[in-house]
């Protein structure tokens, strides 16, 4: 089951669930990330892409519970970088839940489809997703990369690979942990709709690209940088 990506959905992207579930999976999904080094894969990819530049935007596509883009916040504030950041997702619970838990207004949230974002943003420099792509199908990862190149921001992504071990690891410590059903089913889920190296860049050089990298990353991601034109 795992020379292919799985196309079944999870429940969280179910249209409606539970206020109080879905809190409950955001908390622990930023815990995960957290203790598996997920945040660390991002500021990395940022500081290669910036190339010493003190000052930027970004839009965090998928944001979730808000905890990517408020690290990435933090980052900036050690860095003594000057950032206008953005987070983004379809969800108003998220969004709600991203406010409560950012209270900094360098960050602004916004409820909307990331195809959507130039409706409320003039420019943005990067487009960053972290465990956004794996919800997707390829050709929409396809359509995000061509996205991104046709609005002259640098992509970046953070996403799973799937690999054996890291699916029954991850089944066993949720099963044993957590107390969120979404976790329980859609954590391990989300390693069998992850990606393989040849697949990204199957689709890096589907959308047309021309500058990107692919790096593996403990703990079963991967890391691509997809360089804006004329970067």
């Amino acid at each position: 089951m795992f020379k292919q990506r799985s196309t079944q959905k999870e429940l969280l992207d179910a249209e409606f669930i539970p206020e109080a579930d879905l809190f409950q999976n955001l908390r622990e999904l930023h815990r995960i990330n957290s203790l598996l080094g997920g945040y660390a894969i991002s500021m990395r990819a940022l500081k290669r892409a910036l190339g010493g530049k003190k000052s930027y935007s970004l839009v965090d596509i998928g944001c979730g519970g808000g905890d990517t883009v408020k690290e990435i916040f933090q980052w900036n504030q050690k860095q003594k970088i000057d950032a206008k950041l953005y987070g983004v997702d379809l969800k108003q619970t998220c969004i709600t839940y991203s406010k409560s838990n950012n209270p900094v207004p360098e960050i602004e949230f916004i409820c909307n489809d990331y195809r959507n974002i130039f409706d409320h943003i003039t420019h943005v420099d990067f487009i960053h997703a972290c465990l956004f792509c794996h919800h997707l199908s390829d050709d929409d990862i396809v359509q995000l990369i061509q996205f991104a190149q046709k609005h002259k921001a640098t992509l970046i992504i953070n996403d799973l690979e799937r690999n054996a071990f890291a699916h029954y690891a991850i089944r066993l410590l949720t099963r044993i942990f957590s107390k969120s059903y979404l976790v329980k089913n859609d954590a391990p889920l989300s390693v069998l709709r992850g990606f393989r190296k040849h697949e990204w860049q199957n689709m890096l050089e589907r959308s047309g690209a021309k500058r990107f990298s692919v790096n593996w990353r403990w703990a079963f991601r991967h890391e691509i940088i997809v360089f804006a034109d004329g970067q």
